[in-house]
């Protein structure tokens, strides 16, 4: 969501609203999932991870791709340069902002939250840059390029597929007259569906 583009206290409510309904249903999904596989003895939280990053599956790909529900809402992609490190990106359409949005991160996974049989919940961060492209009305629209802050959840199945919600701030500089230099909100959450 783009904070200095909300017209109203309905909007941000609606989105407050939707990226609320996501990170239940990832959470609830990933918990119903893994509720037969829980061992106590290995929960333990926040560990730090040895060399081996999120212990992705052997059978795993690199490349996920997938859905992404949020500010944008479109086709998301991620690929791995090692078990902590990847690169990730989303295209679609910017909905609270209006236009279509592109952005791609560099991403760390520093800490491991919970390692369980089906699934490995871990967090991530790191840089990333964005281009939006604005539309107010028919003949109004302009281009911002902004540099972004993430940070996430992942959920690492112990299959093709992993989870994520994620927030991330903005910092963003829109060439049009009047616009110039502002700050930005994205929230999402999505699913993606390695090769």
């Amino acid at each position: 969501m783009n904070l200095p583009r909300l017209h109203g206290p309905d909007r941000f409510a609606a989105m407050r609203s939707h990226v609320l309904a996501m990170l239940a249903v990832l959470v609830g999904g990933a918990a119903s999932a893994s509720a037969d596989d829980a061992k106590p003895d290995d929960a333990t939280p926040a560990d730090k991870p040895s060399g081996d990053g999120i212990a992705r599956g052997t059978d795993k790909g690199t490349i996920g791709v997938g859905i992404v529900i949020g500010e944008p809402v479109g086709v998301c992609a991620k690929l791995y340069l090692a078990d902590d490190q990847a690169i990730q990106g989303a295209v679609g359409s910017a909905f609270i902002g209006g236009g279509l949005q592109v952005h791609a991160d560099y991403v760390w996974h520093p800490y491991i939250l919970q390692k369980r049989d089906s699934f490995v919940l871990a967090t991530y961060l790191g840089p990333g840059v964005r281009v939006i492209q604005y539309s107010e009305g028919r003949d109004a629209s302009y281009v911002a390029l902004g540099l972004r802050a993430v940070g996430g959840l992942l959920f690492d199945f112990d299959n093709p597929l992993d989870a994520f919600i994620e927030v991330a701030g903005v910092f963003e500089y829109g060439f049009a007259d009047g616009k110039g230099a502002g700050l930005a909100l994205n929230a999402g959450a999505g699913v993606r569906y390695y090769f």
